[in-house]
């Protein structure tokens, strides 16, 4: 488990897990800033190794690292090598099926073999934003989700994968989040792999998590890392 930077917002917070730069100095204040990046992510310190790249993910992740702003009929599924993203299927509906995107992102994964494969579902946040924290509604999305991550967890394992498994911030029961209580900035964090120690003392940070993958990947980079979750 650990805490989210602030503000718990959503973009902020990809821009953060991407790139290990807090929403303060990345300018990624709030959801309404489109643009692209100005920060370094896992994807382009992957593709200068000679990695290859995917996302399965909400189409805001396109926009900081592919193209801003998003235009479905041209950027929704993308197959250009010289993007940071190479391979990616985005979409743009908050109720988009999470059993519909684990599937684009095992058939990226199948189709390109990725290095780093970003898999980003939806529909916890969704009914989250529709129903509340303490709801049957919101527990019963993370139930779901836990069966469809459970699907494809063994295949990816078997394949040679580390998967690190986590959010970008939580919810309240005001049917929102950007504020201070625990609920909406205790995140989990779950390791499976061969490469985690599983040191039950490490304390990563949400900034830590893009030094930690590049650490995963062998690539090299410049942020900061939690070396207690590496063996």
């Amino acid at each position: 488990r650990l805490q989210c930077e602030l503000p718990a917002l959503s973009r902020p917070l990809y821009e953060c897990i991407l790139t290990g730069v807090p929403p303060v100095d990345s300018g990624i204040v709030h959801n309404d800033v489109v643009r692209l990046s100005a920060e370094r992510s896992i994807f382009h310190y992957a593709q200068d190794a000679g990695k290859t790249t995917a996302a399965a993910a909400y189409h805001w992740v396109s926009e900081l690292y592919n193209r801003a702003p998003f235009h479905a009929a041209r950027d929704r599924h993308s197959d250009t090598p010289e993007l940071p993203i190479q391979h990616g299927h985005f979409y743009y509906e908050d109720h988009y099926p999470d059993s519909h995107l684990f599937a684009d992102a095992e058939s990226l994964r199948l189709r390109h073999k990725p290095d780093f494969l970003l898999v980003h579902p939806m529909n916890v946040d969704d009914a989250g934003h529709k129903h509340g924290l303490d709801s049957s509604q919101y527990r019963n999305a993370a139930r779901r989700a836990d069966i469809l991550l459970a699907e494809y967890l063994q295949r990816w394992l078997d394949d040679g994968y580390q998967v690190l498994v986590t959010a970008d911030h939580g919810m309240n029961n005001d049917r929102s989040h950007n504020g201070l209580l625990p609920e909406e900035r205790e995140v989990p964090l779950f390791v499976f792999g061969s490469a985690f120690s599983l040191n039950t003392a490490a304390r990563p940070k949400q900034t830590e998590l893009c030094g930690t993958l590049c650490e995963l990947l062998g690539v090299a980079h410049d942020k900061p890392l939690c070396r207690e979750l590496l063996k």
